[in-house]
Parts: C-alpha cells; structure tokens; sequence
C-alpha cells in the first residue's frame, strides 16, 4: 500500500518516466471499500446546446467544487470521464466507516450541484437548473493498481 500512497497525487508522468525497474505489476486487494460512480442527468443534452468553453467551464467548477468535498471528507477520486465523476473510499488505508463516508460525500455533491445549478443561471441559462446527479455506489472488495503505458493511470 507504501507505493500507493505516493502515487495518488500523481496522475500523469512524462513517457521517459515510464519504463519500470521492476516489470511486475503494481496491484493490491482492499477488502473493503466503497465505490461511486456519479453522473450529472441532462448534461448531454443540455452540453450539446452550448459552447464548448461553456461546457468545460461548468464541469472545471462543479467538479473542482466536488474535489474539495472529497479532500475534506476523506474520499479518493479516481478519474473524471466527461461528466462521470469516479471515487472510492478504503483505500489505500482502510476505513471502517467507508459506505457511509461516501453516502455522505454523494449526498454533499448532490446538495451542492443542485446550488450551483440555480447560482449559475444567469451565466449558461436557465436549462442549468434542470441538471441532477444520478449516482452508483457499491461496497466490497477490489484490485487496484497502476497501469503502466504512454502515461501511467490508477485503476
């Protein structure tokens, strides 16, 4: 779990980095974590009808936003795919309290797009306020590691 820990501030390394010194893989079991996976419902539809500098503008602040909350309560965000926000808990320490740590992590994101979304219409429109978060969480064990390639990932 050391080589984790050092790693997660680091998502992406220049290719001269990449080649390993140790070719095995680095990857570990967490027996007990939970997983999320949320998504903002309406987002392409309502993406499709703007700029594209509108649509990375509001996904730079509700996701920055979300960024912050998960730093405050302990929650480790895996990627961001569009508008799919990927996060975890129980790794790489475990947490007892790690399904209800993201419960609560999901439900203060949805809070506070929900704020944003109002706080921003007058900027993107009032169709702004009509977006949601639809999340997926699951609890239990996982295999996580670092992909080597082009640019190394956590997965």
């Amino acid at each position: 779990h050391n080589y984790f820990r050092g790693l997660f501030g680091e998502r992406e390394r220049s290719a001269r980095d990449e080649q390993p010194t140790d070719p095995k893989p680095i990857a570990d079991l967490f027996p007990m974590t939970t997983v999320m996976f949320a998504d903002i419902v309406g987002f392409t539809e309502w993406a499709s009808e703007r700029d594209p500098s509108e649509v990375f503008s509001l996904l730079q602040l509700i996701y920055g936003t979300f960024d912050k909350i998960a730093k405050r309560r302990d929650v480790f965000k895996v990627e961001t795919i569009g508008d799919c926000y990927i996060a975890v808990t129980g790794l790489p320490d475990p947490q007892p309290d790690h399904a209800l740590r993201m419960v609560k992590f999901a439900n203060e994101c949805r809070l506070k797009l929900n704020e944003l979304a109002v706080s921003v219409m007058p900027i993107f429109g009032k169709e702004t306020a009509d977006l949601a978060m639809r999340f997926g969480l699951h609890s239990g064990p996982v295999t996580a590691g670092v992909l080597r390639g082009e640019k190394s990932r956590f997965q």
